[in-house]
């Protein structure tokens, strides 16, 4: 599977995995705020982080009664409109730019999902190094063909895709040119959990489309996180949060910077973890090898002696013969004398 240049990073199943930051709305309006999560994230060892760039206009009516209003008891956003929710958590497009300078100053990618034309359009003038397409706009063929069409390195999604839906994305993408996909699996339920994220299907997309697989982790905790990485993924984007406890519009399954920087470390452990298909002594265990059980005489014993489960025995450490060889000695006579401790060898018979 060929490696993918997001900037200067690079992506593919021989790499640490990529762990972005997603910002989301959880900066209260506030672009102090935002700036000290970029920094806080480039503090956790992130690779990138990643903005949504939106209007309430450019995402929905400003109704708010019917399927315009949240409902559902269940959700984090019960009692609000569509339309108040993402006044509530869109960035401003002008905090983009600084945003995006504070993060390339400290080493990381930026970039950001679009959600419709003009942010496309906005989002070119700032030259982002590749877009990120959300679960809910998986199946909006126009905003995928037009960030497609920029020629640049497409992240999308999968929430809620069936596979249908995901071969038309991915269809769209490679007819409007786009070469270099980053499929990531999600469920798209806030928080998530952990038992609905299926992530042996992390490697059935991989093989399925050809195309490198991460996941978008909704899910409380680093665990999931981890387990992808040892399934093949090769992306992490997980939400992020200064403090759970101040709120912030999507802070109930966003991690905290300690939170975050033991998810980039264990991820990074897990995918050096699985290493190659190896047997035998690893370098560090060499050493090792002397604290095995092997055969010692257990006994002082006389030349003529016969040898018995009493007098030999398999015991720590590993200097006399290996154990496998016990019944090839047992009846039979020692050849000389011989003191407890004394490592078994052939020229005692």
């Amino acid at each position: 599977m060929a490696v993918i240049m997001l900037g200067k990073h690079v992506i593919g199943p021989d790499q640490p995995p990529f762990i972005i930051a997603e910002l989301s709305g959880n900066h209260d309006q506030s672009l102090d705020k935002a700036l000290l999560m970029v920094e806080a994230a480039a503090k956790c060892g992130a690779d990138a982080i990643k903005l949504q760039t939106y209007t309430p206009d450019t995402i929905t009516l400003n109704l708010h009664q019917n399927e315009f209003f949240i409902d559902n008891p269940d959700s984090l956003w019960h009692g609000s409109s569509l339309y108040s929710l993402y006044q509530q958590a869109m960035t401003p497009w002008e905090w983009h730019k600084p945003l995006f300078d504070k993060a390339k100053e400290l080493g990381m990618l930026a970039f950001s999902s679009p959600f419709d034309l003009t942010a496309v359009d906005y989002l070119e003038q700032l030259d982002v190094p590749c877009y990120k397409i959300a679960s809910f706009e998986n199946i909006d063929h126009g905003l995928i063909a037009a960030v497609a069409r920029t020629g640049k390195p497409v992240i999308i999604s999968t929430g809620m895709a069936t596979q249908v839906e995901l071969a038309e994305a991915v269809e769209v993408l490679q007819h409007n040119g786009c070469r270099d996909i980053i499929l990531l699996k999600c469920t798209s339920n806030y928080p998530a959990r952990p038992i609905d994220a299926n992530l042996h299907t992390i490697p059935h997309l991989a093989a399925l489309f050809g195309c490198q697989v991460g996941l978008s982790d909704h899910t409380a905790g680093i665990g999931v996180s981890v387990a992808a990485v040892a399934l093949g993924a090769t992306v992490i984007e997980k939400h992020f949060v200064l403090d759970r406890s101040e709120g912030g519009i999507d802070a109930a399954f966003s991690m905290e910077p300690a939170e975050f920087s033991l998810l980039v470390s264990e991820c990074r452990k897990a995918k050096d973890a699985l290493g190659k298909v190896h047997y035998g002594c690893t370098e560090k265990e060499i050493a090792s090898r002397i604290h095995r059980r092997s055969l010692y005489i257990a006994k002082d014993m006389q030349a003529g002696d016969i040898f018995t489960a009493d007098n030999l025995r398999s015991v720590r450490p590993g200097l006399g013969l290996p154990p496998k060889y016990l019944t090839q000695f047992l009846g039979r006579q020692v050849k000389k004398n011989v003191t407890m401790g004394t490592p078994l060898s052939w020229e005692l018979i």
